[in-house]
């Protein structure tokens, strides 16, 4: 089925064929991404949309010495397949297996690690100066899609690239009218106005004609060759930021493309080329609703993706009925998203208050601060954010709104670890970087009604609040439809324990590790306290709970360097009290691809993890002191074991 595909273990292979050949294998190409994701889950859609594009440009240039930088990287698995890593799709995004984004560790040629967005004409041109810098000549290519080009990086580096009048730097504009949700903004607007790309480069092209019979004088030719080219057709918005403007052309069609790269590989200065494709291009089902084939999971092609309600809900769908239900009795609450509408769960909200629904596309630093000033105005802005997308608005976060003390709300989905996203989406940091600025209350849900709980809370406060809950299903607690604020900073206990081989253990469990702690203490007759808040910490608790148990155990679905656990350390050295602390976390790594019950298992964040963790503890504590161990525990990944002043 796949004959002339598993021909081509690099681009050197590719280069070989002739245009018939080339078509043949973007349509084996296409299949085999289909029959490829739908055995592994993954992105579709984007990847049916960008086969053609992947081919010609590993055809035209020379690739990997010509700098080719994909974004959004989740468009880049046919530039995988091509580039030798067709077998390894069998286990993309699996705990060691292959990323689902390129990686500069996996292949020389991922030129740079894309996975967030906008950020390839930046990096494409970091990579020509360097060139110029080093003496060599070669191309930097940076593919960037119309979702990923509203972001103000993009803008800021093509107006820096612009400059450069004779930099061998293309980028390569695929629009699909789509990002991950629908566009929205005026760029969208501003795409369909362009001129078609027949037309405009007709007309170009006789400007130029005429140009040749005038005097040769470089810098009145440009100047000539823009007046009378305005005169013809609009300039373009990329050709007033100095870029060869040159499209739209159809993506999907070889014969268009590859000429037109071939032309501009021998132009000089920075060039733009505006290419048209279709996401989900070639398989009926994804064209028609490029969403829900965006990112699915593992599914049979001849049937489609089929519904399947869940025995449980979700950390996003008791967001959004927490939105729809808290927005129907209070006018103040408007709901913002950079471009996750699906993802965020906030398709119920449009529908209900499409008035008071902003999606602002992929802008995060715009997202935040444009929520600052909703909230100055009197409302009660909701800012629906990924853990890791929120690290992209943290400087708007504690200028724009902290600083301010401004009543907004951060509801912040996919907190700890995500799974097969990897470590560009692992939301392992949010715990730490919050806590530390000033004004910010920090809550963490431990299950479904608390998650609803909290965010009432958070709309309610009048300073800036962040409520973090993970992906996936909760633990199958029933959400209560009555609304109640909780106590700013207070936590509870939720057992109590006796004693273990003679020595007390409190558990002070954060967010999603308090169900497995509670599995762990049954084991170890341990006290747990859901402590709810990371900032502000009940330090009455935790002084409690040291001055009555023997050892302490912070755990946390977040990275312990700044953490939870550190903050109850701070809290035990400032008051001066003693107490053996074990802290249970994510270590200070970048945390791989996987499944994230795998994960959790592999950092010994689940319950047997947890307990085994504890037991270890106390045994090396008994040691010390001379004493027999307590048991056997197995193997444990390594703790971070401290023992306060």
């Amino acid at each position: 089925m796949y004959d002339l595909l598993r021909t081509i273990n690099s681009p050197t292979d590719l280069r070989r064929l002739d245009m018939p050949a080339l078509h043949r294998l973007a349509s084996e190409l296409r299949a085999f991404i289909l029959e490829s994701v739908s055995k592994t889950g993954g992105h579709l859609s984007s990847n049916l949309g960008s086969v053609e594009l992947a081919i010609a440009l590993h055809y035209v240039f020379d690739t990997p010495q010509d700098r080719l930088v994909w974004d959004v990287g989740h468009q880049s698995y046919p530039h995988k397949i091509l580039t030798g890593r067709r077998d390894d799709m069998a286990h993309i995004r699996q705990l060691g297996g292959i990323s689902g984004f390129p990686r500069r560790s996996e292949s020389i040629y991922d030129s740079f690690g894309t996975a967030h967005s906008s950020t390839s004409i930046s990096a494409a041109l970091g990579m020509a100066h360097a060139a110029r810098i080093n003496g060599e000549q070669r191309h930097s290519i940076a593919v960037i899609g119309d979702g990923a080009l509203s972001a103000g990086m993009a803008f800021e580096a093509m107006n820096n690239a612009g400059i450069a009048e004779d930099m061998p730097l293309l980028v390569v504009l695929n629009d699909n009218d789509m990002s991950i949700s629908p566009p929205v903004g005026a760029l969208r607007h501003y795409f369909g106005r362009l001129i078609a790309g027949r037309f405009y480069q007709q007309a170009r092209q006789g400007v130029q004609y005429a140009l040749r019979t005038l005097p040769p004088i470089r810098h009145l030719a440009r100047r000539l060759e823009s007046q009378v080219k305005g005169m013809l057709v609009p300039a373009t918005l990329f050709e007033e930021f100095g870029f060869n403007y040159t499209g739209p052309i159809d993506g999907h069609n070889l014969d268009e493309l590859i000429p037109a790269m071939q032309r501009l590989r021998h132009m000089q200065g920075p060039q733009f080329l505006h290419v048209v494709t279709q996401k989900g291009h070639g398989y009926k089902l994804a064209e028609a609703d490029p969403i829900q084939y965006h990112g699915p999971g593992k599914f049979d092609p001849a049937v489609g993706l089929v519904a399947v309600k869940p025995a449980r809900k979700s950390y996003v769908q008791v967001f959004s009925e927490w939105l729809c239900d808290e927005a129907e009795r209070d006018p103040r609450i408007v709901a913002i998203t950079p471009a996750m509408r699906e993802g965020s769960g906030l398709v119920a909200f449009e529908q209900r208050f499409p008035e008071r629904y902003f999606d602002v596309a992929i802008a995060e630093q715009h997202a935040v601060t444009f929520a600052a000033g909703l909230a100055t105005e009197g409302l009660r802005p909701v800012v629906a954010i990924y853990s890791t997308f929120l690290q992209r608005g943290y400087d708007q976060l504690i200028h724009d709104v902290a600083l301010q003390n401004l009543p907004v709300t951060f509801a912040i989905d996919r907190a700890g670890i995500v799974g097969a996203d990897g470590a560009t989406h692992m939301g392992a940091f949010d715990l730490a970087y919050l806590r530390c600025v000033p004004n910010m209350v920090v809550m963490a849900a431990s299950d479904e009604n608390e998650c609803r709980q909290m965010l009432h809370t958070a709309v309610g406060y009048e300073g800036p609040c962040a409520v973090r809950y993970p992906r996936g299903n909760g633990p199958g607690v029933a959400t209560v439809a009555e609304m109640t604020a909780l106590p700013i900073g207070k936590g509870e206990v939720r057992r109590h324990g006796g004693a273990l081989a003679g020595r007390r253990v409190a558990i002070l469990a954060f967010g999603t590790m308090v169900a497995p702690s509670l599995a762990a203490a049954e084991a170890l007759d341990a006290t747990v306290a859901n402590m709810r808040f990371v900032k502000p910490l009940d330090e009455a608790l935790v002084h409690q709970l040291a001055r009555t148990h023997d050892v302490l155990v912070t755990v946390e679905e977040g990275c312990l360097q700044g953490g939870a656990g550190s903050a109850c350390l701070e809290c035990l050295a400032d008051a001066g009290l003693g107490v053996p602390v074990l802290r249970l976390g994510l270590p200070d790594e970048f945390i791989e691809h996987g499944d994230p019950a795998a994960l959790l298992n592999h950092y010994g964040l689940d319950a047997d993890g947890i307990r085994a963790s504890i037991l270890r503890f106390v045994d090396r504590m008994k040691a010390q002191a001379g004493e027999p161990a307590v048991t056997s525990y197995g193997a444990v990944p390594a703790t971070r074991e401290v023992r306060s002043l």
